[in-house]
C-alpha cells in the first residue's frame, strides 16, 4: 500500500515542473503526514541539541491543538531542569512543579506515562501545583508527554493554555506524534553533541601528547616535567591547557608567562 507521503512526492514526480505542494488535493490524514514530515525535516536541519530543543517547543506552540506554552524538563543529576521553553509562562510553570514536587511534568518522568488535564486549579492530583500555577500564571491546561528513546527517558515536552480543557481528545493524536518526532530528534542531537565532544576531547588530548613531546625533545624532559610545564604556563597566564599545547605544537616553544 503506498503511504500518504509517497503519494504526495509521486504527485510532485509527475506534475509539472514547479509545481506547488500547496496545490495538490489532499486528504485530512495525508495534510497530517506532509505537515509532520516537513516538521522533522525542519527539526532535522538544527545542527545542536542547543538549537535543537529551542525548535522543539516552537514548533510545539504552532503545531499542537490548543498549545500556548511549551518547554522541555530534563533531570540531570537527581534534579530536574528547564533547558528550552518558549516563554516565562513556561519556566515559571515548570518551576512551580519542582519546587512543590508535584504536576504533570514531573510525573510523566517518574512514571513514564502521559498526563494530561484541563481544570488545574481544581486537579485533585496535583493539590498543591495546580492551585499555585493557575493563581500565579493563569494556566489551566496542561499536556506533559515522556520524551524517550529506547528505554531510556530523555525528558519531558510540557504543553500548556491559560485556556480551560485547551487539550482535547482531538489534540492527543498530533501531540503524540509531534512528541515522538521531539524525542527523535532529541537524541539525535545529543548523540552528534557526543559524537563532536569526543572528537574534540581526542584532539585536544592528541595535541597535549604532541606538546609534550616537543619539549621533551627539545628540553630532554621527562613525561611527567613536560606535562608540569604545559599546567604551570596555563596556570601562569590563565588560558586552558589545550591553547598551550596548541600554541607549542604550532610554533614549537611555550608561551612566555612572565
Amino acid at each position: 500500500m503506498t503511504s500518504p507521503i509517497d503519494r504526495v512526492v509521486d504527485s510532485l514526480d509527475d506534475g509539472p515542473e514547479g509545481s506547488d505542494l500547496a496545490q495538490i488535493e489532499l486528504s485530512p490524514d495525508e495534510q497530517l503526514a506532509a505537515d509532520f514530515a516537513e516538521i522533522a525535516r525542519d527539526i532535522q536541519r538544527e545542527p545542536t541539541l542547543a538549537s535543537t530543543l529551542p525548535r522543539i517547543v516552537e514548533l510545539a506552540v504552532s503545531t499542537v491543538p490548543g498549545c500556548q506554552h511549551a518547554a522541555i524538563t530534563i533531570n540531570r543529576r537527581g534534579k530536574f531542569e528547564t533547558i528550552a521553553s518558549t516563554s516565562d509562562v513556561a519556566r515559571t510553570v515548570d518551576s512551580l512543579q519542582y519546587e512543590t514536587g508535584e504536576g504533570p511534568c514531573v510525573d510523566s518522568m517518574r512514571a513514564q506515562e502521559t498526563f494530561r488535564t484541563g481544570d488545574l486549579g481544581a486537579e485533585p492530583r496535583w493539590p498543591k501545583f495546580g492551585p499555585l500555577v493557575t493563581r500565579l500564571t493563569g494556566i489551566h491546561s496542561m499536556l506533559s508527554f515522556r520524551l524517550f528513546a529506547e528505554e531510556d527517558t530523555l525528558g519531558a515536552l510540557n504543553l500548556s493554555s491559560c485556556e480551560a480543557d485547551a487539550f482535547g481528545d482531538e489534540s492527543l493524536p498530533t501531540a503524540a506524534v509531534f512528541a515522538t518526532h521531539a524525542a527523535l530528534a532529541f537524541a539525535r542531537a545529543q548523540a552528534q553533541d557526543q559524537v563532536q565532544e569526543l572528537e574534540q576531547a581526542l584532539a585536544t588530548n592528541r595535541e597535549i601528547a604532541m606538546a609534550m613531546g616537543i619539549l621533551m625533545s627539545q628540553h630532554q624532559l621527562t613525561e611527567q616535567d613536560a606535562f608540569a610545564v604545559l599546567r604551570v604556563v596555563s596556570q601562569n597566564l590563565n588560558r586552558k591547557l589545550r591553547e598551550i599545547a596548541s600554541e607549542v605544537v604550532r610554533t614549537g616553544a611555550v608561551p612566555d608567562s612572565n
